[in-house]
C-alpha cells in the first residue's frame, strides 16, 4: 500500500497551504533526529520530508490527489498536464534535513526558537539565546491644552509587519490605536503599547510608546497643574484699579477686580481654577495672573508735573 501523505501530514484533503505549512513545521520539529531518539524517528521525519514536498508544491500535489501515488511516481502521459499535474516521474531527493532547513530558511533549522547561530548539535540541542524583545518605538503624542484639559480619544493608525498563520511568512497590515486621553495628563505621560511593533520569527515585538507633548496655547501656559494667564494693563490702570476678564478653558467668563496698586513682580492666585489633576480630575490646580504693565513711551512736561504732583 503506498503513502497518504495527508495522512502523514495529519491534515485532511481540503488543508490549505497554510494548513499543509503549520502540520509541516509542528512534526518536523517533533521527529527531528536532534530531539527525537525514539525508534522509527528517522523514517518518520523522512516522510514527513516528502509528503511535504509533494503537497507544497501545486503541480505535485495536483498529480497526487487525481493519480495518487502511484500516478505520481510512475509518471503520467503528457496530455494530462495540460491541467497543471506532474508529467514527469516524481522521485524524491531522500534528503529530508534539506527539505527542514529550505523550510525554515537557514542552516540553522531551530532558527525560530533560538537566536544565534550555534550549528545544531545531534547529541541534542545545545541551548541558545532566549528570544529577546525589539527595543520600543516612541513616538509624539501632540495634544492640545483643551484636549488635556477635557479628556479626549485619539485613534492613530499604525502599519506594521504581522506573522502568518504558518509561522514563517509575513505581510503588512494596518491596526487601529485607540488612546483614552485622561484629563489632567502632563507633557511627557507615556502611553504604552505591548509588543504592537513588527512581529517576526525570531524576535518579540516591540513595544510602541507614546509620548505627549502639549501644544501651545494663546493665552494660557501651563506649569505644573497650574494655568498662567499673562494681563497686559496700562500704567493708568496699575495705578488707579481695573478688572481682568479671563475666559476660562471650560467656557466660563470670570472677572478679577484689583483695587490696589499693582507692581511689575505682583500676581494673582486664583484657587481652583488651573487644571484638573490626573489622579483625581475633581480636584484643580490654580490660575496665577501675571502683568505686563504698558508704560508709555513719552510724556510732556506737563503731564511729568501732574505726575510728581499726585504722587508727592
Amino acid at each position: 500500500m503506498g503513502s497518504d501523505y495527508y495522512e502523514t501530514l495529519e491534515i485532511n484533503k481540503n488543508a490549505t497551504d497554510a494548513d499543509i505549512k503549520k502540520a509541516y513545521r509542528r512534526l518536523a520539529l517533533k521527529f527531528h533526529p536532534s530531539s527525537n531518539r525514539e525508534t522509527g524517528s528517522s523514517d518518520k521525519f523522512c516522510q514527513l520530508g516528502e509528503a511535504y514536498d509533494v503537497l507544497s508544491d501545486p503541480r505535485k500535489k495536483a498529480t497526487y490527489d487525481k493519480f495518487g501515488e502511484e500516478g505520481l511516481k510512475a509518471g503520467i502521459p503528457p496530455e494530462f498536464g495540460s491541467s497543471g499535474a506532474w508529467s514527469s516521474k516524481y522521485v524524491y531527493h531522500g534528503n529530508p534535513d534539506k527539505t527542514f532547513r529550505e523550510f525554515f530558511g537557514g542552516d540553522n533549522p531551530f532558527a525560530d526558537f533560538y537566536t544565534n547561530d550555534a550549528p545544531l548539535q545531534f547529541g541534542g540541542l545545545k541551548p541558545g539565546v532566549v528570544k529577546t524583545q525589539d527595543s520600543h518605538i516612541e513616538r509624539d503624542l501632540h495634544l492640545s491644552l483643551d484636549d488635556l484639559f477635557h479628556g479626549c480619544t485619539k485613534k492613530i493608525k499604525i502599519s506594521r509587519r504581522v506573522m502568518n498563520e504558518d509561522g514563517f511568512t509575513s505581510g503588512i497590515k494596518d491596526k487601529i490605536l485607540t488612546i483614552d486621553v485622561k484629563p489632567g495628563w502632563k507633557e511627557g505621560t507615556r502611553i504604552i503599547f505591548p509588543k504592537e511593533g513588527d512581529q517576526g520569527p525570531n524576535n518579540i515585538p516591540a513595544d510602541i510608546v507614546f509620548m505627549v507633548r502639549q501644544k501651545s496655547h494663546p493665552l494660557f501656559v501651563r506649569q505644573h497643574n497650574d494655568l498662567i494667564y499673562k494681563a497686559q494693563i496700562t500704567l493708568e490702570m496699575a495705578l488707579t484699579g481695573f478688572s481682568v476678564d479671563v475666559e476660562t478653558l471650560d467656557g466660563r467668563l470670570i472677572s478679577i477686580p484689583f483695587n490696589d496698586i499693582v507692581h511689575p513682580a505682583y500676581n494673582k492666585v486664583v484657587t481652583r481654577e488651573g487644571m484638573p489633576l490626573s489622579q483625581d480630575p475633581s480636584q484643580r490646580g490654580n490660575l496665577v495672573i501675571t502683568f505686563d504693565i504698558q508704560f508709555p513711551e513719552k510724556l510732556s512736561a506737563e503731564r511729568k508735573h501732574l505726575i510728581k504732583q499726585a504722587l508727592a
